[in-house]
């Protein structure tokens, strides 16, 4: 199966589910809902991305190591090249913070650590401003950050809550078949992998790994020395994040 995949700016994002092509698109107030943020001069315009899918790390404040897992994204891109249409043309791994004046230029962004997760109030708004205009954040805890990164998301959120998404949900279904959700990578509690989510108008806007590291599982082999088939668990998991993010 492929996607085949074109970047159109200032369309509608579609769904992945059932879709064996699909036109991308980043458009500002796609969203629609109750924060109607269409027309606001504080939320910049996305552009058409020329070099391909844009994905960057987010760099968030509270000490923890938001820089942890330094192969995974580029480990990710690659795959997307390899094993799907979507554009890729740079592995490099791109950092942004939630006040960087680019923010608005990358419709995925990708945050995991160890500790500490916190957001000051202009960085949890514009991060409502930038998930209600069609951005998706993926966040994966990489063991330590669960109890702040869910209490920092409820700043960002304070209306809504993080739910489990059920493995019915296109997530696990567009691209792969994951029927069980996420795959357990590495043991930590003895607790099951979950995907936890916050949806705005049905649309899914925060996917949240947790128990499961699959940061961990794309990154290089010789890092942890997972077996190849945990491995490429946790890969497929990571594309069909990236391709519903892009298509959804």
């Amino acid at each position: 199966m492929h996607i085949i995949v074109k970047l159109v700016p200032r369309l509608a994002f579609l769904s992945c589910l059932g879709l064996g092509m699909a036109t991308l698109a980043i458009l500002p107030g796609a969203a629609g809902g109750g924060d109607d943020l269409r027309g606001r001069s504080d939320i910049p315009r996305r552009e058409e991305a020329p070099e391909g899918f844009r994905v960057a790390r987010l760099q968030y404040g509270g000490g923890s190591d938001w820089y942890s897992n330094p192969s995974s994204l580029p480990n990710l891109m690659r795959a997307l090249a390899e094993r799907t249409t979507v554009p890729v043309r740079n592995f490099e791994e791109k950092r942004v913070t939630l006040l960087d004046e680019r923010l608005f230029d990358y419709p995925f962004l990708y945050m995991n650590g160890h500790g500490t997760v916190r957001f000051t109030p202009d960085e949890a708004h514009r991060l409502r401003s930038y998930l209600l205009t069609g951005g998706f954040l993926f966040a994966d805890d990489n063991y330590g950050m669960d109890k702040t990164f869910r209490r920092e998301i409820q700043k960002v959120f304070p209306d809504k809550k993080l739910v489990d998404v059920p493995h019915n949900h296109p997530i696990y279904h567009c691209f792969y078949d994951l029927p069980k959700g996420p795959p357990k990578v590495h043991e930590h509690d003895g607790l099951p992998a979950q995907g936890l989510g916050i949806f705005h108008d049905g649309r899914l806007v925060v996917f949240y790994t947790y128990q499961t590291d699959i940061g961990d599982g794309i990154e290089d082999a010789h890092v942890h020395n997972d077996p190849p088939e945990i491995r490429e668990q946790a890969m497929k998991m990571a594309i069909n994040v990236a391709i519903y993010a892009l298509t959804s």
